[in-house]
This record gives structure tokens, sequence and C-alpha cells, in this order.
């Protein structure tokens, strides 16, 4: 699939950029010489992964050879963490605290529940390995690192077969020797065994989170390794002699030797990607603040973009609250739950109806694909409800079986509940939309602002069926469907730039005596951040620097970050520092205290090199004509209490800037089917995004 064919031939300069879902594997291409987009979809092969990016590859007509960078994010560290799949790992802490790692922060959510269990820990306690040394927290040494004991420790490892070590030693935030040493000896002791040390990935405080952090990365190690080595050898094989760049949770790149090491970085690349997709999308059209909405085959996500820029965090807790394991690395503050197109409808014991967390995935994936699967999906009910058309799915390429769709619904659903096959697939899409503004609600109302007050951009081979629906469980009263919603996260990567993140905890009171030791912690930082991108193989047009303080009330626990303009240090003004951080607290909590004194816990910057990015065209002048001109079709579907309405399906590639449409109404493209309900309004802009005005209630 392309758009923007060009007019005349040309070597092409190709800038790749492939995501790997849980369903399904999208390419997105730019070339340069030709000014064209292309882009590419197929299956997502789980024992092959490779081949599914060549798959798209083969769809979209292009070559490794003809590409000049290739980006990539993929769902492998965060399937790996999910499904406990990872290496056999090995954990060496400080002597006398061996079990921060398992007693974590007691989470306690549910205070009466006498089944509750805590976080299973990636690394059993047999396997966690005590060293003789101790640091204070200012960095100074407590206790000399006992070498001999850590190359016993590295024989013991090496007779019980460990694939991968981590090294997380108290307070070497403040002091990374005894940490580096460790790892030294470790990788001359067990040459093939994959180590890494929580500095290298987290210089805060608050030892249990480090300590997952770096034992996930440790668990994840090889086969990231493994993954990104077989990668490398087929791009090598396909003549490629560009750059190739991995994307981070943070949506920015980095080179993929670093990935190869620091993997957990990678967690939510493809999540990452998409808003920053729909961040390049805000500035198209002068939006300000916006829901940045995925909806794939297996899970559906949310991010916030909030004065042009996406929120971002310093962690994530990897499978909920209640027995989550923290990663403590920057990211894109994104929440995700387990509803997508192949999330799975049963039954309770109790005869209630759940959708999702189980998917069917792409293997056997939902009934109606004909690959065996026999549980209903949201897919399925899309289908008989009339949203999907069986002939027309990706373009006509997959066919879809409306029997074995019914067959699922009938049996597992509608039958078991005394309800006829349609209410029983609304009854899923119903269920599904209320889960998935949970994601949306994680992000927003959880973060003190209100999701109504948001335009919402959604993307996803599945969000654009589910759009307006999810807007009206929320309050939102303007959707925004961009061009090939169904390939968006890999569209993203081409707006993604190069971006290391720094952070170090310093606990400093916030008054002008203390600035100057916080100045110098963030001069070191940028430096850090600069060098970074100067050796980079890639030249970045320009370069970026952003400073980030985490900041608390005197007293507190837990901390806020504020993004700090370089002028409040440049003028000394503790006030406006203060003022910004009430500012952020009220937002969060409802609340500030401005006579209160503030701490600066840790301080933060990102150094971004801007890339090179794809143009965003304006199409014609806007018509102001009608879409008959795009109309293919009239067919009945499936609308709530109105019942099945006479519906007319257009193709999106005929629609043109200006045209309007009002529900209800099928939108078709390759990749991805919008749904305009009854009293919606549609206008294509001058972009060629689908602007929706969500109507009242139906």
């Amino acid at each position: 699939m392309s758009i923007n064919i060009p007019t005349h031939q040309a070597p092409r300069r190709l800038r790749l950029a492939v995501d790997i879902g849980g369903t399904f594997t999208d390419l997105a291409a730019f070339d340069d010489a030709g000014r064209q987009l292309l882009f590419g979809k197929s299956l997502s092969t789980h024992d092959n992964l490779v081949q599914g990016i060549q798959d798209t590859l083969d769809i979209a007509g292009v070559q490794f050879k003809d590409a000049e960078l290739f980006l990539h994010g993929s769902t492998i560290v965060i399937n790996t963490l999910l499904e406990r799949s990872g290496a056999h790992t090995a954990l060496l802490v400080t002597e006398g605290f061996r079990d921060i790692y398992e007693i974590g922060r007691i989470n306690r959510p549910d205070a009466y529940n006498l089944y509750f269990s805590k976080h299973e820990p990636l690394v059993q306690r047999s396997l966690r390995f005590e060293v003789e040394e101790r640091l204070l927290a200012d960095g100074t040494v407590h206790k000399t690192l006992n070498e001999e004991r850590v190359r016993d420790i590295a024989r013991d490892l090496k007779t019980r077969g460990i694939e991968a070590v981590a090294v997380i030693l108290l307070h070497s935030y403040s002091n990374d020797a005894h940490e580096k040493r460790v790892k030294q000896i470790l990788q001359a002791e067990l040459p093939d065994v994959f180590v890494t040390a929580s500095h290298e990935l987290s210089k805060e405080y608050r030892e249990f989170e480090r300590a997952s952090t770096v034992a996930a990365n440790a668990y994840v190690g090889p086969r990231v390794q493994s993954y990104l080595g077989l990668l490398e050898s087929h791009l090598e094989s396909s003549g490629f002699g560009g750059n190739f760049y991995t994307v981070q949770s943070t949506g920015g790149l980095y080179p993929v030797a670093e990935a190869r090491q620091h993997c957990v970085r990678m967690l939510e690349s493809g999540p990452a990607a998409g808003v920053i997709g729909a961040q390049a999308v805000c500035a198209q059209l002068g939006l300000s603040h916006a829901i940045a909405f995925d909806m794939g085959g297996t899970t559906a996500k949310a991010g916030v973009i909030n004065s042009g820029v996406p929120l971002t965090t310093g962690s994530a807790l990897i499978g909920g609250y209640a027995r989550a394991l923290p990663i403590q690395i920057p990211m894109i503050d994104i929440f995700e739950v387990g509803t997508g197109g192949g999330s799975i409808a049963a039954l309770s014991e109790g005869g209630a109806m759940r959708v999702g967390p189980r998917s069917a995935g792409s293997m056997p994936g939902p009934a109606c694909y004909g690959r065996g699967g026999e549980q209903p999906t949201v897919t399925d009910a899309n289908l008989l409800l009339g949203r999907l058309d069986p002939n027309h799915f990706l373009g006509g390429s997959m066919k879809l079986d409306e029997a074995a769709a019914t067959r699922a619904v009938q049996q597992h659903i509608a039958e078991p509940l005394g309800l006829d096959t349609m209410a029983a697939a609304d009854g899923i899409l119903r269920i599904a939309a209320t889960a998935m503004s949970y994601a949306v609600k994680g992000v927003t109302t959880e973060r003190g602002l209100d999701a109504g007050a948001f335009t919402m951009i959604v993307y996803g081979g599945a969000g654009p069926l589910h759009a307006s629906a999810i807007a009206r469980e929320l309050g939102i009263r303007r959707v925004i469907i961009p061009f090939s919603p169904g390939h968006f996260s890999a569209y993203g990567m081409l707006f993604s730039d190069l971006r290391y993140d720094y952070v170090r905890s310093c606990f400093q009171p916030l008054s002008c005596e203390s600035l100057e030791s916080i100045e110098a912690l963030y001069r070191d930082m940028e430096q850090e951040g600069l060098d970074a991108i100067a050796s980079s193989a890639t030249r970045p047009q320009s370069t970026e620097i952003k400073r980030f303080a985490d900041m608390r009330y005197v007293g507190q626990e837990h901390a806020v970050t504020v993004e700090l303009p370089r002028s409040y240090f440049e003028g000394r003004d503790t006030d406006a520092i203060k003022r910004a951080f009430d500012d952020v607290h009220l937002q969060r909590y409802g609340t500030c205290a401005p006579q209160e004194s503030a701490q600066i816990v840790s301080v933060r910057i990102s150094a971004v090199g801007k890339m090179p990015r794809p143009p965003q065209d304006r199409c014609e002048e806007e018509s102001g004509q009608s879409a008959k001109s795009a109309l293919v079709r009239r067919k009945k579907v499936f609308f709530g209490s109105g019942g099945f309405l006479d519906t007319p399906i257009y193709d999106r590639r005929l629609l043109e800037s200006g045209n309007r449409i009002d529900g209800p109404a099928l939108i078709e493209e390759h990749a991805s089917t919008t749904v305009v309900w009854p009293a919606d309004h549609l206008l294509v802009d001058t972009f060629g995004n689908l602007d929706i005005t969500i109507g009242e209630q139906q």
C-alpha cells in the first residue's frame, strides 16, 4: 500500500520503520527520492519474528538494500516479562540485602482479601547471592569489595548453567565503582553470560525499584540479544548498508548496540512510537492537548499530549499495581488494558461476561480468521454486527469466515446467556468499550486531567472501529482518525528523534545555596547527552536539551516531575521553580502548599537530536462537495438500540479534503475501518485526517 505516488523514477533512499505487535507486524517507509509513503502489514510470526518483518517489506514492495535507515520497535521485552519466558538468571546484591527484591513495597491494595499474593520475583531466592561490600548513602566506602568472593560466586554460577546475571549494590547510584568492578570480574569468569549492573540503567535511589529493573534487564537480555543478532544477520544478508536504531519507551531512538545491553528500555517501544505519531498530528493541526489511543489485536493503550508534549514518567509497573514488578526507567506515560481485536469473550463461573485479557493473538487468531480459533473475540463481534466486511478485510487480501464467528458467539456467549446472537455480539463490544475507557482514565482522570476536555487521536487496526463508542463513554466530543491508522505506530517511528535521558538523585533543599551543586549535576548530564548524540552514526539536524526535577514538599515520600527552563537557574530564581512545582502538584493531586518548603530529590535531562521527518503535506484545496464519489456500497450495520440501519460504505482513498459525512457510515481503508455512529458528523480535513464530532448518546 502506498500514497503520494511519485511522478518520476529515482534511486530509492528509504527510511524503514517496523513495529511488531501481538497480532500484526506493521511497516511504514518513506522514500526521500520519490517523496512517497509506503505501508505493509502481515500477521506476526512469533516463532520467527524476522520472517514477519520480511513479509511486511514484501507486501509493501520495498527492500532492505534500498534503505539508509531502519527503525524498529517490538513487544519482545514486555512479552518475555509477562510470559515469564526469559533467561535462567542470578542476582548479586550487597551483603545483608539479599531479600530486598522479594520484600518490595508491601503493596496491599485489598486489605481484606485473604487470597492476596505478592509479586513473584523473576529470580528465585536460591539464585540471589550476597557480595561482601558496603557503600554509604553519600557514596563513600564503608566496607571494601571482596573480589575473591565475587569470583567464587561466578564459579558457582557457571556450574548452575546461569544465562544472565544482574548486579545491584547498595547506593551504587552515588558511587558505581563497586558495581563496575563486580561486572568486570563476572565478564572475565563468565564470558558467555549476559551481565548487567543497575547503575547502567538507573542512577536513582530506591533499591527495590533498581533491583527489579536490573533483574528484568538480565531476564530479557539473552532473548533480546539473540533476536537482534538474528535481525542484524538478516539485514546484512539482505544488503542493508544503513543505520539500525531501536525505539525506546521514551519514543526516542538509540543504536542497536546499546539496545543489546539496555534491553529493558525497549519495554514500550511500539506504543511510545504511536504517541510520537500522535504528537506529530497535534503539531500538524495546531492541537496542544490530545489523548493518543491505540487499539491493536491484543491490547488497548493510551497516552497524553499536554501542551504539545507527551507526558512522561520515571517508572512503570509490570503486571498491575497489586502484583507489580517496577521498572525504573524514563518512558512515555502509557496506560494499557488487555482488550484488543483478538481479546476473547468468556463467561465467569457466576455467568458474568468478560472480554480479555486473554487474546487469540495471530495464531490461531479470532474464529473468523479461519485458522482454527474457536473462542469468540471482539473482531468476531464486529464482523457479525456488520462493521467489518468478510470480503474487504485488509483490502480483501484476507477473507473472514462469518459462519465460524457466528458459531463461536452462539456457543460460548449467546446460548449460555439466553440471548440472540446479535445481542450477544453487541454486549461483547459494549463491555470492550468500557474496559478500554479505563486506559484513557488511567492517563487522564488519575493524573488530575479531565478526559472530556481533550481531543482523542485514535489509531491501531481496531481503534477506529471503537473510537466513537469509547469517546461517548468518556464524554469526549472530538475524535481524529489519522491516515493509515492500522500502521500508525510504525509511522510514528519516522518522527522519532535520537534521545538520551539521564537522572541523578541529589536530595537538596530548594534554596539559592543548593542551586550551584544542582547546576553542576545538570551540566555533567548535558555534556554526557551531547557526547552520546555526537557519537551517533546518523547526524541529527539540531540538538535540544530539556531540564526536569523530581520535587516534593519537605516531609513527603513521593515526588512529582517538573520541567524547569534553564532561565530559572541562570537567574537563580527559586521562587519560579517553587511556583512551577506547586502548579504541577495542584494538577496531579488537586492541592498544593505554596507556604511549605520544597526539596529537589532528583534532577533529569533529556538530550534530543532532531532527525529528518517525512513532510506532512496538505491535500488540495477543500472541495466542499459531498462524498458521493467515494461511496462504494451500502449494507446493514448494527448500532445499539437502533438495531440494523442501512449504512453507506465509503472508500477512504477516494475521499477529498472538505468532504462531510453524517452518520451512520463506515469508512474503509486497507488496514482499518472507521465507524461513524448515527448523530456523528465527519469532516475530511486538509491533511486527510477524519475529524469526527461526536453526537448525542444513542
